[in-house]
């Protein structure tokens, strides 16, 4: 049984294969470069727009395949060229690929709260509620929803697509994501630095840590495929927190004052990325997929990834 994992030494990807490795299952890591897939896992090197790169990760079938690897929002909607390229060109042959190389199998596909666009509805999201993506980063990731779940639909894959809200906390340094003021508040609060944050106090966004994230998408691998909704789309259970509440809770558990964070808003940023209102997930929650539990618990968790390096 082979699981091949796209992005595996990024962010979420070295913390799902390092689950999958300590468990026992064969893995084949898919990355531009080296530096981040955990030793254990075969590694496939290279562009996964390149056929011969997906020729080598696929030589020896497909149980189950993880799509991570992505032009994230930023860097979409910089160059939409290269999403087009890698969002959806690659991905559709990355779909093509594992269809061919094993019978039916499972394709974990992270999607991303994107696809709403903004303005959010303020009454609140929930399973009903109508895509409508601004960005090209989140037209691209609507897009390959359908694919994929066109593709489950006649019978070739067994489609599990998850849209991941805000996951905390990223490494320090360039990401390519808009949304990379969330993380940067742990590093800064971590080193006792002042930081600016750049929505304000009452910002609210959806969230949950990488630690949860990794747990939702094995538990993407294992569970029973018709727990998902026809759609085969899921938007992750997260907690709505404020980035006062969010600071303050770094603060605490970090021993140092909340006074280090001051507040100057960007109005862009505060409707793309501060302005999320309630979120319910029924479907999710009946699939199986969760949370942290609370504020305490995703800070905690978010700060020993941190710690790991």
């Amino acid at each position: 049984m082979t699981i091949i994992v796209t992005g595996a030494g990024g962010f979420v990807g070295r913390q799902l294969v390092a689950r999958l490795l300590a468990a026992g299952r064969n893995v084949v890591g898919m990355d531009a470069v080296a530096g981040g897939i955990p030793a254990g896992a075969r590694a496939v090197l290279g562009d996964i727009g390149a056929a011969e790169v997906r020729a080598e990760a696929f030589r020896d079938g497909c149980t189950a395949l993880v799509h991570l690897a992505t032009v994230p929002g930023g860097a979409a909607e910089a160059d939409p060229a290269a999403s087009r390229r890698i969002n959806i060109d690659a991905m559709y042959d990355l779909l093509e690929a594992a269809k061919a190389a094993g019978s039916k199998p499972r394709i974990v596909y992270a999607s991303s709260i994107a696809v709403f666009g903004d303005p959010l509805p303020p009454g609140g999201v929930d399973d009903d509620t109508p895509i409508a993506p601004k960005m090209v980063y989140g037209g691209h990731k609507a897009m390959m929803e359908l694919a994929v779940s066109m593709m489950h639909q006649r019978g070739e894959i067994e489609g599990v697509t998850v849209r991941l809200p805000g996951i905390l906390a990223r490494p320090k340094g360039p990401s390519g994501m808009k949304s990379a003021f969330m993380s940067d508040l742990f590093h800064a609060l971590r080193a006792g630095e002042a930081f600016v944050c750049p929505v304000s106090e009452g910002a609210a966004i959806w969230a949950q840590s990488v630690k949860q994230c990794a747990d939702n998408l094995v538990h993407a691998l294992g569970m029973d495929p018709g727990l998902m909704p026809v759609t085969r789309v899921v938007t992750l259970p997260a907690q709505r927190i404020t980035m006062g509440a969010l600071a303050a809770e770094i603060a605490r558990q970090c021993d140092v004052s909340t006074d280090l964070v001051s507040y100057r808003s960007d109005a862009a940023l505060e409707a793309a990325f501060g302005a999320n209102p309630p979120l319910v997930t029924p479907a999710a929650d009946r699939a199986g997929f969760a949370h942290d539990g609370n504020l305490a618990t995703l800070v905690s968790n978010a700060l020993a990834v941190i710690a790991q390096g």
